[in-house]
């Protein structure tokens, strides 16, 4: 889809015993059997959804920390209280593998679901910690939680006692420094600020490997989520595809070939709205590069245009589970 361009809160030591927080579970409930054989979605549900009404900006003001805004990739936070709506009821426990900033922890735990994430970049985790504690202050019911590691190795970092217990998964692969960030003039022109995850490079990053290491590293991700998801739950996987030296790089088609890798089952295939409806109009909300890069493919006679959606994967543990699925895969149905 296109448009013309116009918890307890706190982190987890690895080291200590953690016997407060909602990953120290033996404790918990779950509710594994009230969802086995049917899917969350409703029926006449649409595979569009409308996420973007008002800004990223405005969408965050007063919810999160003003320092959320440095994290290079942040979801919409409407695109993640979507899926939580759509996927889960209250009490659930919804999961992010790569949870940044923590926006789908934060819109868990409004929604009064339970939640917890990894993150494996300090910097962030410690943002997330410090919008989970301002969702508490808002008066959000539900507990949340972030684990410092690797996502890669998923199993190794979640109490065991959590297997078959997370109703929902919803996360996004990183994309790197060449799509995101911010910019500002300069002396010498337009400067770009806040666009990579760490200071240096590190390789463990999946956001700096190339399209075959980082669909690998997901792939394990996405493996361990498996393994976590109860029967009927479900994972959703936002996507989009960027240009890189003009060439199209299909992160959507990794992402669905990760999955299957993983061992799930894609069941239906939405998109999520980057740009407002007005009067059965898409408003596009383009980010500087994305206006750069087309007025520059226009220039020189290529018809481009602005990217207006997220792609929206969403899988189910086993072919049964998506059986009675909503399925609009292959298509955009509206």
């Amino acid at each position: 889809m296109s448009a013309v361009p116009e918890h307890t809160t706190g982190q987890f030591d690895l080291n200590e015993p953690d016997t407060n927080s909602l990953a120290a579970s033996e404790d918990y409930p779950g509710r594994p059997g009230e969802y086995e054989g049917r899917h969350r979605a409703e029926a006449d549900g649409l595979s569009v959804w409308a996420t973007a009404q008002s800004t990223g900006p405005v969408q965050r003001r007063g919810r999160y920390v003003p320092e959320s805004v440095k994290h290079p990739a942040r979801m919409l936070p409407a695109i993640a209280a979507h899926a939580i709506a759509a996927y889960t009821e209250p009490g659930d426990l919804v999961l992010d593998p790569m949870c940044g900033i923590g926006t789908t922890l934060v819109e868990a735990v409004h929604a009064g679901r339970d939640a917890f994430g990894i993150e494996y970049e300090p910097q962030w985790s410690n943002i997330a910690d410090a919008n989970i504690r301002h969702a508490h202050d808002q008066g959000a019911s539900g507990r949340a939680s972030v684990i410092r590691g690797d996502a890669t190795r998923l199993m190794s970092l979640v109490p065991k006692a959590l297997t078959g217990q997370v109703a929902l998964v919803v996360t996004s692969p990183p994309y790197g420094p060449t799509v995101h960030g911010l910019v500002r003039p300069g002396a010498d022109g337009v400067v770009k600020y806040d666009d990579r995850y760490n200071d240096g490079e590190d390789k463990g990053n999946l956001a700096y490997r190339d399209l075959t290491g980082l669909a690998d590293g997901f792939a394990e991700i996405l493996r361990g989520c498996a393994t976590l998801l109860r029967p009927g739950g479900a994972v959703v996987v936002t996507a989009r595809p960027w240009r890189k030296r003009g060439e199209l790089v299909d992160l959507p088609s990794a992402v669905i070939a990760a999955g299957l890798r993983a061992g799930l089952v894609p069941t239906e295939r939405c998109v999520a709205l980057l740009a407002a409806v007005r009067d059965g109009q898409l408003v596009a909300r383009p980010s500087f590069f994305q206006l750069q890069q087309v007025r520059k493919a226009r220039s020189s006679g290529v018809p481009m245009h602005l990217i207006a959606h997220e792609d929206v994967l969403i899988f189910a543990k086993t072919r049964k589970d998506s059986g009675s699925a909503n399925t609009h895969w292959g298509g955009v149905v509206a």
